[in-house]
């Protein structure tokens, strides 16, 4: 008997970014990035950067996406993970 173990990876041919995640849900919800930095307290800037893929979303970040749209602190939180390690060549 041939004790052989074949491992099939999934490779993505593209990667979605989380800023591409959260302009959805912007749109979703009715919000420009300038209310939403208004409603978070962050920068028009910060939020720019997130939705272009300049900038990682935080934990504190992700708690305040939370506090304004509803989805959890952790699923801003593991977009970003995600996104970080598939990006990795």
């Amino acid at each position: 008997m041939n004790n052989v173990l074949t491992v099939n990876e999934y490779t993505p041919e593209y990667i979605v970014t989380p800023g591409e995640v959260h302009e959805d849900h912007l749109e979703h919800a009715g919000l420009s990035q300038a209310s939403l930095a208004e409603r978070t307290g962050l920068s028009k800037k910060t939020i720019n950067e997130i939705v272009k893929a300049k900038s990682a979303i935080t934990a504190e970040t992700a708690l305040k996406f939370e506090r304004t749209l509803g989805y959890p602190a952790h699923f801003w939180s593991n977009l970003e993970r995600q996104y970080q390690e598939d990006k990795i060549p």
